[in-house]
């Protein structure tokens, strides 16, 4: 190792391994020192329950991931990540066995809403199908970058994104648009009434129709392994295993990225009460099934789909989410559910399947939603418990102990409530950068927030570049 690296990053998850790609890519020299025996963070694959059944246990489906301007200019298919699609996107099932669907096809996702909203779904999404890479990079971009590619595309859409889902449902008549605007929106972990989750539930909408919600061959840890082997092929080293507790437990370097929580930051590199405003959110309540046979689904449209939202209704949905937010526990969760072996053999035994679930919960919950997720589940799939060979559990307590990230459980690495919607981890013309001059964060607590896509390590390696640059590095 050289006597000065140009670059150090401290977490091995998709933003600290993208930041550190991007800075081997300009050819700086680069170690990354991760805390688990393995890289991932939240994108990694283990054997959960039985043997031969491999689960996410945080991230299963990437439509952020599949469109990210960053993944897409690194060559990660040679290191062995390969997109599989599901014939459907996304379910959205009612108890009378009906659905609402998020396809490939606009046409065939407004008429599954029924004729009173199939003219309303295509006239909100007329402007921006086909716009897809201009709007994923102008909506996972910085201020830095300059204009939009589409100024009045960009324009229309931050019109509506800004908007509460609640509010935008308002354009459909029946139940089942607006259940699946508010489960679209349900993805940001917060209330469908608060400030822009409209954006979120078209951002995921217009991805299912621009490139669809696949998943990874063998599973998240795919795309953590083929980041990790293109940081090697450039040069760059990861050390796993490594607690960094201290900024002085580091190999001398130009910059610092720190792919942790705020929280975390301040205290390895000695900044105090920097981060003392930043709030974190609501968790999650995670099962993952090894299964004798596929989900019994009532409705046929929900066995082919890769993702399955459980809700149904936008009361539903909105009450499940505020309980979460406002410490209560689950009574009614709604769910967000991944089915990834129908479309990938390799995640079970032959004839088996492994199934993906979580519904929310609140921050630092101790108790065991299992009995209320089973219950709903089986409100659309009745004789769900019968196929069930093994599950395993994890609420908030066991998902911040295996990632440090997820302070209180918070998968998001930071509430998506207020000004901190837009504005995070703190106000700042950079906000990959800290007080510290040579220390820059790049978590998902970063601009464009969280989610699969390697965006905030993309930007927080150019902030670091320009320090690497100033202080005689490459």
């Amino acid at each position: 190792m050289p006597s000065m690296l140009d670059a150090v990053v401290v977490g091995a998850g998709p933003n600290g391994l993208t930041a550190a790609v991007e800075l081997a890519r300009r050819g700086c020299s680069v170690a990354v020192f991760e805390a688990r025996d393995s890289v991932g963070g939240g994108a990694s694959t283990e054997e959960l329950t039985l043997p031969g059944f491999r689960h996410d246990p945080c991230s299963a489906v990437h439509p952020l991931g599949f469109g990210s301007p960053a993944f897409k200019a690194l060559p990660l298919d040679r290191h062995g990540l390969e997109w599989v699609h599901p014939e459907l996107p996304m379910a959205h099932p009612f108890p009378d066995g009906t659905a609402a669907l998020l396809s490939r096809s606009v046409g065939e996702t407004a008429m599954s809403l029924g004729a009173e909203d199939a003219g309303a779904y295509r006239r909100l999404v007329a402007p921006f199908h086909g716009k897809w890479d201009a709007i994923a990079r102008d909506f996972l971009r910085t201020q830095w970058d300059g204009l939009p590619r589409d100024p009045v595309a960009f324009a229309r859409f931050g019109l509506l994104a800004a908007r509460p889902a609640t509010l935008l449902a308002r354009r459909f008549r029946g139940e089942k648009a607006r259940g699946l605007l508010a489960g679209l929106a349900g993805h940001a972990i917060a209330p469908v009434s608060g400030f822009a989750t409209g954006g979120i539930a078209l951002i995921f909408a217009l991805a299912a129709h621009a490139g669809g919600w696949p998943v990874p061959r063998g599973g998240s840890q795919a795309i953590s392994d083929a980041l990790a082997a293109h940081l090697r092929e450039l040069g760059g080293t990861v050390h796993t295993g490594v607690e960094v507790k201290r900024l002085d437990d580091l190999p001398p370097a130009r910059a610092y990225v720190f792919d942790t929580s705020p929280t975390a930051l301040a205290r390895i590199a000695g900044l105090g009460e920097a981060y003392r405003h930043y709030r974190y959110g609501p968790s999650v309540f995670k099962l993952d099934y090894a299964l004798s046979e596929p989900v019994p689904w009532t409705s046929p449209d929900a066995r082919r789909a890769g993702t399955v939202h459980i809700g149904p209704t936008l009361g539903e949905i909105d009450a499940a989410l505020h309980a979460a937010v406002d410490g209560r526990d689950p009574s009614v969760p709604f769910l967000i559910t991944a089915q990834p072996s129908i479309v990938d053999p390799t995640r079970a035994p032959e004839g088996k399947h492994t199934f993906w679930v979580y519904g929310h919960v609140p921050s630092g919950w101790q108790g065991d939603a299992t009995e209320a997720i089973e219950r709903q589940i089986e409100r659309f799939a009745p004789g769900f418990r019968d196929v069930v060979l093994a599950r395993a559990a994890a609420g908030p307590p066991q998902l911040a102990a295996r990632n440090a990230n997820y302070v209180g459980g918070d998968i998001g690495t930071g509430a998506f409530a207020g000004l901190q919607t837009l504005i995070r981890p703190r106000l700042a013309r950079v906000p990959y950068a800290t007080a510290h001059p040579a220390v820059f964060l790049c978590s998902s607590a970063t601009p464009p927030g969280p989610g699969v896509h390697g965006m905030s390590g993309h930007h927080a390696a150019r902030a670091a570049w320009r320090r690497i640059r100033e202080t005689g590095g490459r």
